[in-house]
């Protein structure tokens, strides 16, 4: 197994080995899942600032979940199902940016939050940025919180569900603004404790070396 992979659960579940099987088998590709991941989150965005009440709020929900079933299934096609490619790292990472940012600014803007969704956002990449960064000096990539991906979109994906209640009741959304704000806050520390578990690493590597 790959060091480097994002340690998920789900991909020992039954389910998620015979949906495997059927995407292999239909011949579509693990770049082709990551770029729907894209046009979920895209989707999702959108909905919730067209509506940011009760149907937007579900429709977005919805959208995050199966943008990280994409997340799922690009790397079980590409690894379990041997459809790996050249460029299969590149689609690895970047539509996951696009993704997160999608969301994370489209959630600022449906409240009215823009700078803060901004912020959140470039927190959020900066996450990946350091846990790339160290792969890059030859370490494991650390995917360590307290907000990486599954846990900003599980945030969001809870606060959507708790928006659509408070918005039909009292026409608010302040569940959206803490959610927004844990978010920036919580990607600001995971940059640093990724930082601080680089620099640990190098020092082990460095007294190992001598």
């Amino acid at each position: 197994m790959d060091e480097n992979r994002r340690p998920i659960n789900t991909r020992s579940a039954g389910w998620a080995k015979r949906f495997t099987e059927v995407l292999v088998n239909r011949d579509i590709s693990p770049n082709q899942i990551s770029v729907v991941s894209m046009v979920f989150a895209l989707v999702g965005a959108l909905a919730l600032n067209i509506d940011n009440g009760v149907v937007g709020s579900i429709c977005c929900a919805v959208a995050i979940q199966l943008r990280l079933l994409c997340n799922l299934f690009d790397g079980m096609v590409a690894i379990e199902g041997g459809k790996q490619s050249a460029i299969g790292s590149l689609y690895n990472e970047f539509p996951d940016r696009v993704a997160d940012s999608l969301l994370i600014v489209g959630l600022g803007y449906a409240i009215g939050q823009s700078d803060l969704g901004w912020f959140a956002a470039l927190a959020a990449a900066l996450t990946a940025y350091v846990r790339v960064f160290g792969g890059s000096l030859g370490l494991k990539q650390s995917f360590i919180g307290p907000m990486a991906k599954q846990h900003r979109m599980a945030l969001m994906t809870v606060g959507l569900l708790l928006n659509a209640v408070e918005a039909s009741l009292y026409a608010t959304h302040y569940v959206l603004l803490i959610a927004l704000t844990i978010i920036a806050i919580g990607s600001v520390v995971t940059c640093a404790t990724r930082t601080l578990a680089i620099s640990r690493q190098l020092k082990e590597n460095a007294h190992v070396d001598q």
